[in-house]
């Protein structure tokens, strides 16, 4: 599997810096795992997508999919079949509203032309070659967590959450684990929202991951600050960079 960067940036896109997007790619199939603000200007070819997944329907993981809409209606090169959407249930809603002037106007805000939506729930699901384990997020919203497993190799990717017990089972093992880390730790931070550094690192460490990844620092936070807590935990944590390729 090849996964690619193409923004971290937590809450809201900073300077040069989009929101959550990557790529994960395996036997010539590609799958897009978030479109936050931003994210598509970093796509090389958007209409090389096999299918999405949205993890939560906050916009700094989802906004750029109304422009992803136009393109495919529009571009007199936009492939004619409907892309697979793994998302939320009240997606094909949400979706619409955010793209459509106005609910009188069907053709404006019913996607399914141009997407095939599928709700998520957890337990497995398969998506091109990707065996997909979805797992219930602690986020103020329907949200979940992703293990991919192809040919023996996993990626965990713990989108947004607060700490759960079960995220320690669906990351056991992974050879890679992307853990959002959006602030530093305190006491005072809201529960069921993210995690901390320290969080992300003590994930990590307990769950004997090959590889932590740290991504979705707000742009007020020092990413250093974050990392220094997360290798506190598991010292070979590192900051997931816009535009980077990791090999899994």
């Amino acid at each position: 599997m090849q996964l690619t960067v193409l923004g971290c940036s937590g809450s809201a896109p900073g300077p040069g810096a989009p929101a959550s997007g990557y790529l994960l790619a395996a036997d010539g199939f590609t799958l897009a795992l978030e479109l936050g603000n931003g994210t598509l200007a970093e796509l090389p070819n958007p209409f090389a997508l096999d299918a999405v997944v949205f993890s939560h329907l906050h916009p700094d993981h989802c906004a750029d999919f109304s422009a992803l809409t136009v393109l495919r209606r529009y571009h007199p090169a936009a492939p004619a079949d409907r892309l697979p959407v793994y998302a939320p249930s009240e997606a094909p809603t949400r979706f619409a509203a955010a793209y459509g002037p106005s609910e009188a106007e069907r053709l404006e805000t019913d996607l399914t032309d141009v997407y095939a939506f599928h709700p998520l729930s957890t337990g497995d699901v398969h998506i091109g070659p990707f065996t997909v384990t979805v797992s219930s997020a602690a986020h103020p919203c329907e949200a979940f967590s992703f293990r991919f497993t192809h040919d023996g190799r996993s990626l965990v990717y713990t989108g947004d959450t607060g700490p759960l017990d079960s995220l320690g089972g669906l990351a056991g093992g992974a050879d890679v684990l992307l853990a959002e880390a959006s602030w530093t730790h305190t006491a005072e931070r809201p529960p069921d929202l993210h995690l901390s550094g320290t969080q992300a690192g003590e994930l990590a460490a307990g769950a004997g991951v090959g590889r932590l990844l740290l991504t979705h620092v707000t742009p007020w936070t020092d990413p250093k600050d974050v990392l220094a807590e997360a290798r506190a935990g598991y010292p070979g944590a590192e900051l997931a960079r816009r535009a980077a390729v990791y090999e899994i």
